[in-house]
């Protein structure tokens, strides 16, 4: 199976909508465009910054479709799965392959706290279901409460040929590293997934970065690694600098408006996030805007 395409950076493209919480096609469509033109190396649909728990199943085979026919393969696409039901993983992780996605990347169950075995399971069948496509788990245990472990990565993937890689939101860089070195002997792909550590995990091995704010910066974020890639390391550390403020600054909105935020002060017209989610209050706005300011993208 050729994995070569799982690198670089990868935004978890926002959904923008209206008011009545219809997809805005356009806006959808020209962010697709200004991505791509920005330096990305692929689009993850439905990750959590796409607020994919706010969305049902028809809703986001028609966004796949318009994110599939827009990025016309100039970049691959990937499928974020994260129900908390093992079989609608499947029916969901299947339609998104059935209608253009290159691969899948699956969540563990959000609210429940499962075993090992049942972790193990959940994921065993999701990755029989698309046996036939790439496979990638998605470690966030800020958002679901606990952790998927080394072993059971590593048994994964050891066992399953589709089960190519990860993205680690973990934040502990040595859980990163340990994602890497256990698991190379298959060419396991290990993703950074979080923004400020893009740097520091291409410095151990991982292979690019799943990074909101790749919506917003795609260019500054894209310098991190294809800067890295292509040897210069200073450039790449420099890069990483200057986004690391824009990105800390997010932490005191609600979970994920930032993004969406950020984007509409840079002129993106990106929408506001689904009900409940509401923008960033003014005071914080405010803040957004002087990172943006002192980093030069905005007067």
């Amino acid at each position: 199976m050729n994995v070569d395409f799982i690198k670089g950076i990868i935004p978890p493209i926002v959904t923008p909508i209206g008011e009545d919480e219809k997809v805005d096609e356009k806006a959808l469509r020209d962010h697709i465009d200004f991505m791509i033109d920005g330096g990305i190396d692929g689009i993850l649909a439905f990750g959590s910054n796409g607020e994919f728990y706010m969305q049902e199943e028809d809703e986001m085979k028609d966004v796949l479709k318009i994110i599939v026919d827009q990025t016309a393969k100039r970049v691959p696409i990937y499928m974020g799965v994260g129900a908390v039901r093992t079989s609608k993983c499947v029916r969901i992780a299947n339609m998104g392959l059935e209608n253009g996605a290159d691969g899948v990347s699956v969540l563990q169950p959000m609210f429940i706290k499962p075993t090992a075995d049942e972790l193990y399971t959940h994921f065993e069948t999701i990755a029989k279901s698309v046996s036939g496509a790439p496979m990638l788990l998605y470690n966030n245990p800020g958002r679901t409460g606990y952790g998927i472990s080394q072993d059971i990565v590593e048994r994964l993937c050891h066992t399953y040929d589709n089960v190519v890689g990860m993205k680690d939101s973990s934040g502990d860089i040595t859980q990163t590293m340990e994602f890497v070195r256990r698991n190379r002997d298959v060419g396991f792909r290990v993703l950074c997934g979080k923004d400020t550590l893009i740097y520091s995990g291409l410095c151990v091995g991982a292979v690019g970065a799943v990074c909101c704010t790749a919506n917003f910066l795609p260019q500054i974020v894209s310098e991190i690694y294809h800067k890295y890639i292509d040897g210069d390391i200073q450039g790449s550390m420099e890069a990483q600098f200057k986004l690391n403020p824009i990105r800390l600054q997010m932490d005191a909105s609600s979970f994920p408006v930032a993004t969406k935020d950020y984007g509409n002060l840079l002129g993106r017209k990106l929408g506001e996030p689904y009900l409940p989610s509401k923008c960033s209050p003014n005071g914080q706005m405010e803040k957004l805007r002087e990172q943006l300011v002192k980093a030069g993208y905005l007067d």
